[in-house]
């Protein structure tokens, strides 16, 4: 009886291939940049499952290109935006992801830009460089203090709640924002649920922690900004076109904020004549927050896991549309 055929659109970690290999025939593209849609279509006829990433659109016409024997997609990614679930869920496709494994380091980052953005420490890292740095001076290099300032966290979800706990090592006051109030969590944390409005007005540090959705995208504009202090730095950890960039530029510019980190932008990777790229108080990083080994290590196996039993007609352990996932088992 032959394999059946699977599509990976990128390296992962090889146990995570091998283990693949084991109960597919493997098409693995090696290409750093990802496949075009042209390719990523051809290559899509026929296949039984794909381990994709955020950068391939999976929609109605690459599910109805591959054939009605595609049985599982599998995203290494705990974002999915990039995948057509109706469609998916329309054609009896479980998806899988891969949320949990990645939360520790992504909030660790989180953390770090705050501290990198707030601290000025790309400008003084450049001025050691450049030649720039002359002296010491008691008005060079002023950021923002981090211990005993209060946190605006927007979205209380797993990271978001562990941003919260890495800021109590700095004495900082919590609030949130999120549609949901989470008084479980306020138990275990003294924080507060507060408006949107009111976060955004009180809080030295702003840390967005929402998923993309109509209603996030561009939910930091200029609106959003003039609502902040102009001491207040904003960081991004999320998802890009949460943000609309120019009105950050904006806002950067004219010192209504402070500062800003992006672990994310929009587009990715951001191009290089963007304005922002020009302020030297808006640190922006390649969306790195997972890019630990052992992080990736576990996004590549909890990938491979949910493709394979996806092929095997087994659960997933991690699946976005369940209503279709539990049919299978």
């Amino acid at each position: 009886m032959s394999k059946p055929k699977v599509l990976i659109t990128r390296n992962i970690f090889p146990e995570a291939i091998e283990a693949i290999k084991e109960v597919a025939e493997i098409d693995l593209w090696t290409d750093e940049m990802p496949p075009t849609r042209e390719v990523l279509i051809e290559k899509s006829k026929g296949i039984d499952g794909i381990l994709c990433l955020l950068t391939d659109k999976i929609d109605g016409e690459f599910m109805d290109n591959a054939g009605p024997q595609l049985k599982v997609i599998s995203q290494i990614a705990v974002g999915y935006n990039n995948i057509d679930i109706g469609a998916a869920t329309k054609r009896n496709i479980p998806v899988g992801y891969t949320p949990d494994v990645l939360t520790h380091a992504t909030a660790d980052f989180a953390f770090t830009l705050l501290m990198s953005a707030a601290r000025l420490i790309i400008p003084g890292h450049t001025a050691a460089h450049d030649g720039s740095w002359k002296t010491w001076h008691p008005l060079h290099f002023l950021g923002q203090d981090i211990y005993g300032s209060k946190l605006g966290i927007v979205g209380m979800g797993r990271i978001g709640f562990e941003m919260a706990k890495r800021s109590t090592g700095f004495d900082m006051d919590i609030l949130y924002y999120d549609v949901d109030r989470r008084e479980d969590l306020e138990k275990e944390l003294e924080m507060a649920h507060v408006s949107m409005d009111e976060l955004l007005k009180d809080s030295d540090f702003v840390s967005i922690h929402v998923d993309l959705n109509p209603t996030t995208t561009h939910m930091f504009s200029d609106k959003q900004f003039k609502q902040m202090k102009s001491s207040s730095v904003v960081i991004n950890a999320a998802r890009g076109p949460v943000i609309d960039h120019m009105a950050l530029y904006r806002a950067l510019k004219n010192k209504e904020i402070a500062a800003a980190g992006l672990d994310v932008t929009e587009p990715e990777p951001i191009p290089d004549n963007h304005p922002l790229l020009s302020l030297d108080n808006c640190l922006i990083v390649p969306h790195i927050a997972s890019a630990t080994f052992a992080t990736r290590r576990a996004m590549s196996n909890l990938a491979a896991t949910n493709l394979i039993n996806g092929l095997l007609g087994k659960s997933l352990s991690t699946c976005v549309n369940p209503e279709v996932d539990i049919k299978k088992i």
